[in-house]
């Protein structure tokens, strides 16, 4: 295999600060003012000043590996070597088309110049611009793919199957039925249809490799009910103690946040299963933000988490009442079983028998989630809801976002499940604008 050389962006290794290491037997090529950017990141109290300061302690720890220097290059494990170079300044025979006073075009004028040099270069970068720039100037150009999932070809979490009538009478009768589907995940669910129009719905148990019933609900949850067969295995597996890890997928008005809120409520309130149930939101704003927000935490967390309290609000309607819903989400409130949190100020915690929810979790990193759920101690149930078709952070697409990348890391686990949630129920004039908008 031709060895290749990797010019890397600053937004790869802010995406992931262990990338350098992932280009087994290549160079790898870290331009200067790409350590200027992640030397200005540094002192950010964010994920992104972490990952800035992992990186250059990284290439720091470099210089005692090696005899060599990190401009002649420093091999490190899996064949590769890691270089830094000088910004490069155009030559009167570089025919380099942009300007080099831009940072992004800077790192691609080191590429350019490896290029004439005769290396087999390419270009990594998490900016669609980058890339359309290096390859309008005739260089090959890639997305970083190491944590990336396709959103297109992702586990759903349940699946149709035309059965026998026999089969579903069966699985009546005796309340289980022998799963002989190879391809079957952890907790997936079945929906068993024969040509008769018999139907049943079911999931996988990987200890018993059976197909076995959902959970039966004594009444609604919080005064809500499933409204299709997404829903009503969304409900299981958020009413299962034993599943501690649960995401849920969908477009707008599906009911992902409403049902893992009512199912909190129900394992904290009623059930007494969990100490508090903790909502937390990215701090990413849609469209153009509006700026800092006067006042405590609490209170500037508060217009953040208005969608939070419009559902509660619902849910405290709908089980007491409109008169005495007002009344029964103050109690609610007041008890301090529920609390609202950034997702900036979870890391360091440690958080044992809670339910967390994290929502929008589609504009996290994979490396945010892993801080996230790597916080979850004893007894504690995390559910991440979202929709990768919507996302605002710039970096992040439907591939390379938190839900995806969790989903096509955990779906093999039997303490993890997923629904992947399609029918809109939040409003007729809902549904269509999701369809058709």
């Amino acid at each position: 295999m031709t060895r290749k050389t990797f010019v890397i962006d600053t937004n790869v290794l802010l995406h992931d600060p262990d990338a350098i290491s992932k280009f087994r037997d290549n160079d790898v090529i870290i331009p200067l003012n790409v350590l200027e950017e992640l030397d200005s990141m540094k002192r950010l109290s964010d994920e992104l000043g972490k990952n800035a300061r992992h990186v250059l302690r990284f290439i720091d720890s470099l210089k005692e590996r090696s005899a060599g220097d990190l401009h002649s290059g420093v091999k490190i494990e899996n064949g590769i070597v890691v270089r830094v170079l000088v910004d490069m300044k155009p030559s009167e025979k570089t025919a380099f088309p942009l300007s080099p006073e831009r940072n992004a075009n800077k790192i691609l004028l080191v590429a350019y110049k490896l290029r004439e040099l005769g290396d087999h270069v390419v270009i990594v970068s998490k900016d669609f611009v980058v890339r359309v720039k290096a390859e309008a100037i005739g260089l090959e150009a890639e997305d970083y793919e190491n944590l990336k999932f396709s959103y297109d070809n992702i586990y759903r979490g349940y699946r149709r199957m035309e059965v026998p009538k026999r089969d579903i009478d069966l699985f009546f009768k005796d309340g289980f039925l022998p799963a002989e589907i190879p391809d079957l995940f952890p907790n997936e669910y079945c929906l068993l249809t024969s040509p008769e129009q018999s139907s049943a719905i079911c999931k996988f148990n990987p200890a018993t490799k059976r197909l076995e019933p959902l959970m039966k609900l004594a009444k609604d949850i919080w005064g809500i009910q499933p409204l299709n067969v997404e829903q009503k295995c969304a409900l299981d597996l958020l009413l299962r103690d034993d599943i501690k890890l649960v995401t849920m997928i969908g477009p707008a008005g599906t009911g992902k946040t409403l049902l893992a809120l009512a199912a909190g409520l129900r394992k904290v309130f009623d059930e007494g299963v969990y100490s508090r149930i903790l909502v937390s939101r990215p701090i990413m704003p849609l469209g153009k933000d509006i700026g800092y927000l006067p006042g405590t935490k609490e209170e500037k967390l508060f217009h953040w988490m208005q969608p939070i309290y419009d559902n509660l609000e619902f849910l405290c309607q709908s089980t007491s009442g409109e008169a005495n819903g007002m009344e029964t989400q103050k109690w609610i409130m007041e008890s301090k079983k529920i609390e609202m949190e950034a997702v900036t100020y979870i890391r360091g915690r440690s958080l044992p028998k809670m339910y967390m929810i994290i929502d929008e979790a589609q504009n996290l990193t994979p490396h945010e989630v892993k801080t996230i759920i790597s916080r979850a101690g004893k007894g504690t149930k995390v559910v991440l809801t979202g929709d990768a078709t919507q996302i605002d952070n710039p970096y992040l697409d439907k591939d390379s976002n938190a839900l995806t990348f969790t989903v096509g890391k955990f779906k093999q686990f039997p303490i993890y499940g997923h629904v992947f949630l399609e029918r809109t129920e939040r409003s007729e004039l809902a549904a269509i604008a999701a369809d058709i908008l």
